[in-house]
This record gives C-alpha cells, sequence and structure tokens, in this order.
C-alpha cells in the first residue's frame, strides 16, 4: 500500500505528516486509514507528549477525496467512508496525547474537521480556509461535530453558507485556530516545548476537561450526521456539483 501518511517520533514528539501532494491530501479511504493508525501509534510511544499534524505540499488538507465520492457508488460504501472520517475525529479527540496543527498552506472542506479536531493550531499566514461543501449540493455535517464547538456561532452562520475564502488572521478571530503566525515551525516548536513540561497524566486528563462536552454531542449526533452525509453525497445535485468541479464549470442546478 502506498504510504500517504508519515510518522516519526523527535524527543517528546510524535510527527504524523499528510503526504499525498498529488491529490492535495484529500480525505480518501486509505488517508484516512493510516493517519488513524498514527494516532494510534504515537499513543503508543512512551515519552512522547505531543502529536504534531502536519503537511506535504501547498495544501494541508483539501476535503473529501471526490474520486472515490461518485454518484454511482451504493449508499453503504458512501455510509462507510464517512463513518471511517468520523471516527477518525473522534480518534483524534479522545488521544491521551494533546494534537497541534501545523498548516502552512491552504484547507478547505472535510480538511477542516481535521483542524477542528486537533487542540491547538498553528497555521501560516498564508494559509487559507473554505468550507465548500454547500457550492457541490452537500453539507459540513460530519465535520461540523469538531467546528461548531471552535468557530463563533456567526461564523459559521456565514462560512457554512457562503463558501468563502478567509485568511489565517481572520481564522484566528473566529476560533478555528490557535494563533496565525510568520513562522509555522518556530511556533509549533514554542508550543510543544510548553507541552513537554506536562506529565502525561496531568496533559490526558486536562485535554479531557476540553473535549468531554465535544465528545458528549459527537455521540448523541454522529451516526444521524454521517447517513445525512452519505445521503447528500448520492444525490443528484452533489453528482452535478461534484462533476461541475472536476470539470472546472459552473454547476447546472435544475432548480
Amino acid at each position: 500500500m502506498t504510504a500517504l501518511v508519515r510518522f516519526a517520533v523527535e524527543g517528546q514528539v510524535a510527527r504524523i505528516t499528510l503526504d499525498s501532494p498529488d491529490n492535495r491530501n484529500a480525505l480518501s479511504s486509505a488517508l484516512v486509514d493510516q493517519l488513524h493508525r498514527a494516532l494510534s501509534d504515537a499513543a503508543g510511544e512512551r515519552g512522547v507528549r505531543a502529536v504534531v499534524l502536519g503537511h506535504t505540499g501547498g495544501t494541508f488538507c483539501a476535503g473529501a477525496d471526490l474520486s472515490e465520492a461518485g454518484g454511482g457508488d451504493a449508499f453503504e460504501a458512501a455510509a462507510d467512508r464517512a463513518r471511517r472520517l468520523t471516527a477518525l475525529l473522534r480518534a483524534m479527540l479522545e488521544l491521551p496525547l494533546p494534537v497541534v496543527g501545523a498548516v502552512d498552506g491552504h484547507v478547505r472542506a472535510g480538511g477542516l474537521g481535521l483542524v477542528g479536531a486537533c487542540d491547538i493550531v498553528v497555521a501560516g499566514r498564508q494559509s487559507t480556509f473554505a468550507l465548500t461543501e454547500a457550492r457541490i449540493g452537500v453539507a459540513p455535517g460530519i465535520i461540523s461535530l469538531t467546528l461548531l464547538p471552535k468557530m463563533t456561532a456567526r461564523a459559521a452562520g456565514r462560512y457554512f453558507l457562503t463558501g468563502e475564502k478567509f485568511g489565517a488572521d481572520e481564522a484566528a478571530a473566529i476560533g478555528l485556530v490557535t494563533v496565525a503566525a510568520d513562522d509555522v515551525a518556530a511556533s509549533v516548536a514554542g508550543v510543544t516545548a510548553e507541552l513537554g513540561r506536562g506529565s502525561p497524566q496531568g496533559l490526558a486528563a486536562s485535554k479531557a476537561l476540553t473535549t468531554r462536552a465535544i465528545l458528549e454531542e459527537f455521540d448523541r449526533r454522529a451516526e444521524t450526521l454521517t447517513v445525512e452525509s452519505a445521503r447528500l453525497f448520492l444525490s443528484d445535485e452533489a453528482r452535478e456539483g461534484m462533476l461541475a468541479f472536476l470539470q472546472k464549470r459552473p454547476p447546472r442546478w435544475t432548480t
């Protein structure tokens, strides 16, 4: 199997790197599964105090891999892909180690769900973000479980609907990222150095205080949103929206 996610341990830091630049680190089934395994590997490493989630290429994550989301797929296949993403986001929230997102590129759609699941996020000032789901006939359903607890209500109301692009400073102002930085690597190093001063028990228990309410809502709504996401992805509107996106043309909506 092609390696789409790299894993390395450097002292007290486990580094997980999305390494599928050919499709802009899209959330293919393979990448999601490999990222999930890397998180488990990090949890099993003695002496590690933090996980840094980074990327290669100019895009942190482009969202769903549309090549896997064709309209001809059976509902159960679409639901299975949705459940894999749901399980990955939950694993990030439940991981006893703090997860630091190192974003130095563009983030789109489902990729923002990964950002929302991180405990701390450093974003380079040239990074851009956009929730483009409504423009292709779907919705940010599953990822709303990690985004709505972090973003301000007004910001979610705007960016969920418009799909417009915004930058790192705006992302910090609305709570999506922790800090917009000129030097991502230096800022991440500073954060992980501070995390390295914590004890394993102290870090795990303190993180749990910040994620408990999120996980409760997550478990209450995850299956409903998974089914809804699969239904939307298999709809005629989504089929047209994805085809238009891939063909770089305006969609031809029927209503």
